[in-house]
């Protein structure tokens, strides 16, 4: 179940790792009105630093997931566009919630590298767009997980990479797995 008041507003929903959360409360919300929204700040909620950019999850299936950002004075740089931290916190929130919701149940990942190109001044309405593998297994395996960030014009702003390792949950009394050390192999979407 989950902590607080969420848990009580959403008492179908539990952290106790014998289900994809993100997926389950994708597919109990989105279909409601403001699902969307409470959805996008549930994630903020789960993940603080995420939820500190505002941004609000649109799209989410299967190796696809689209989020947009509003252009507002707090994720904004000295140059009156949108902060480049910003877009790398929006790049891994698409990334992070395309490749979350594809996993299977007894999976789990980790960011293990970003990079980014920021290609013009991010101005306006930004939307991150990823598409993704979408792991069959828990097996431990490396995914590159590519967005990219458009303006309200379609221009790209930027294109971010996510490195993310996918490997089994720890099982209960285990602990968590150490990666360290480990070659992982590397799946590339064509």
């Amino acid at each position: 179940m989950l902590p607080g008041p969420l848990g009580k507003l959403l008492p179908g929903l539990s952290l106790d790792g014998s289900r994809n959360v993100l997926r389950d409360a994708w597919n109990l919300l989105a279909g409601l009105p403001g699902g969307k929204v409470l959805f996008s700040r549930l994630v903020g909620r789960l993940a603080p630093y995420t939820g500190t950019i505002g941004a609000r999850v649109v799209t989410l299936r299967p190796g696809f997931c689209q989020v947009e950002l509003d252009d507002r004075r707090g994720v904004r740089n000295h140059l009156a566009s949108i902060h480049a931290v910003a877009l790398v916190n929006l790049a891994e929130l698409a990334g992070n919630a395309a490749l979350a919701y594809s996993l299977p149940d007894d999976a789990r990942f980790i960011v293990a590298g970003l990079s980014i190109d920021y290609v013009k001044k991010a101005r306006g309405t930004i939307t991150a767009t990823s598409e993704c593998p979408v792991p069959a297994t828990s097996e431990r395996v490396e995914y590159q997980v590519p967005v990219v960030m458009t303006d309200a014009g379609g221009e790209v702003v930027a294109r971010a990479t996510l490195r993310s390792l996918v490997g089994p949950k720890a099982r209960a009394g285990q602990g968590k797995a150490p990666v360290v050390g480990r070659r992982i192999p590397v799946q590339h979407l064509n």
